[in-house]
């Protein structure tokens, strides 16, 4: 009826799939919750998650911190989903039906940036805590403690893209004991704090083309960790440019490989 519709009103084919697009994306969008989490310390922080498809009573579920790029900032509290097609890749990889998991995904405010780092540099030293962090982790641990969301502590994994992947990189030097596994997507970290983060378990991802966020600030941190004692997993992609996480997205076995990890 819709394809009939679109053919005797002379609308391009092109049309009638963006509008699938956008009645796809929305339908995908409504399993999200939106909160607006004000902080004890001053401050707000806007967040979106989405629960297991089935949960029983008793049962723990694992828990995907999400990180967003650049292109996810605002107030709206919806672009962060949208942001690089990872809302699109949790459905594809089964995240909240066949894995049974929660994803949580913070919203950095226009202008702002998860940690006070400029992308351009080949290396930089851990800097404050951002606003953006510190709130989410608050706003995480209370998510977390709240035992209706039957959340299992030892299955918290966080992933990050771009401005993400130093946020996800910045996590996990600053509170490596909380998660149980990382994904670092062309992003960069403190090369000098690799001891900190030596044994959790890491799988890092850069395009060797990458002229956004060099390829050599995953190569720094994977040498680091490798040479404090680590084994953490990298994937430089061949002719990949600033886009790598299409590689993530379409990787069963890095889906399979992060949620059978749990922490120790």
């Amino acid at each position: 009826m819709i394809k009939q519709f679109f053919r005797t009103s002379g609308i391009s084919a092109a049309l009638l799939a963006c509008s699938t697009i956008s009645l796809q994306a929305q339908a995908e969008l409504s399993i999200y919750q939106a909160v607006s989490w004000k902080s004890p310390s001053g401050g707000k922080f806007n967040y979106s998650w989405s629960a297991p498809q089935k949960m029983k009573k008793g049962d723990k579920y694992p828990l995907l911190f999400f990180l967003h790029g650049a292109g996810g900032r605002g107030n709206d509290n919806k672009r962060q989903l949208h942001d690089a097609g990872g809302m699109q890749a949790f459905v594809k990889q089964g995240v909240s039906s066949k894995r049974q998991s929660y994803v949580f995904a913070g919203q950095v405010p226009k202008a702002d940036r998860w940690v006070d780092v400029h992308w351009a540099l080949l290396s930089h030293k851990m800097p404050k805590i951002s606003d953006s962090m510190r709130m989410a982790f608050e706003a995480l641990d209370a998510f977390v403690a709240d035992e209706k969301n039957q959340v299992d502590a030892n299955r918290i994994y966080v992933m990050g893209l771009s401005m993400g992947g130093y946020g996800t990189w910045d996590a996990i030097q600053r509170r490596p004991d909380l998660f149980a596994a990382a994904v670092p997507i062309c992003g960069g970290g403190d090369k000098s704090l690799g001891k900190k983060i030596a044994k959790l378990p890491i799988w890092a991802w850069h395009g060797d083309k990458d002229k956004v966020i060099k390829a050599s600030r995953s190569r720094d941190m994977i040498e680091a960790i490798k040479e404090a004692g680590g084994s953490p997993k990298y994937s430089e992609i061949k002719n990949r440019g600033h886009n790598s996480w299409v590689d993530v997205w379409n990787s069963d076995e890095l889906w399979d490989w992060l949620y059978s990890q749990k922490r120790k």
